[in-house]
């Protein structure tokens, strides 16, 4: 028997931070929308808060688009061996097989959205880090 799946309304603050494999210093995300928190078939949605210092190492998704949007702080995001800043109001779109990277380099937390698209939904498509033992640092 088929399992239906309901709409829901739910506060921010009802939902733990976590620390994701491969994130580092403080490099925290809340999981708003995705298969294990809302049965989600087509979407991972989170919001992120990495302190200072705080950083996801170099990875790729080897399905599933992925967008950014920066709420507060800057940083430094490495795209395809590109570093960049990135603030307030920025937005990024990442197509699959990208490599990337976030760091928070400013002097407050770094807020961002995390929207991931279908594709390789699980978890196994962070194909991990890219370019040796301790790529993105």
């Amino acid at each position: 028997m088929a399992t239906t799946r309901k709409w829901f309304i739910r506060n921010i603050a009802a939902v733990q931070w976590r620390e994701f494999p491969n994130h580092h210093g403080g490099a925290l995300s809340k999981p708003l929308v995705m298969p294990e928190t809302a049965g989600a078939q087509h979407i991972d949605y989170r919001i992120s808060m990495y302190q200072p210092m705080a950083h996801v190492k170099l990875h790729r998704h080897k399905g599933q688009e992925q967008v950014y949007h920066v709420i507060e702080g800057e940083g430094l995001m490495e795209i395809d061996g590109e570093k960049h800043v990135v603030r307030k109001h920025d937005f990024i779109f990442l197509p699959p097989g990208i490599d990337h990277s976030i760091e928070n380099t400013g002097l407050v937390d770094l807020v961002f959205l995390v929207v991931n698209g279908a594709g390789d939904r699980r978890r196994k498509s962070l194909t991990g880090i890219v370019r040796g033992g301790n790529a993105g640092r």
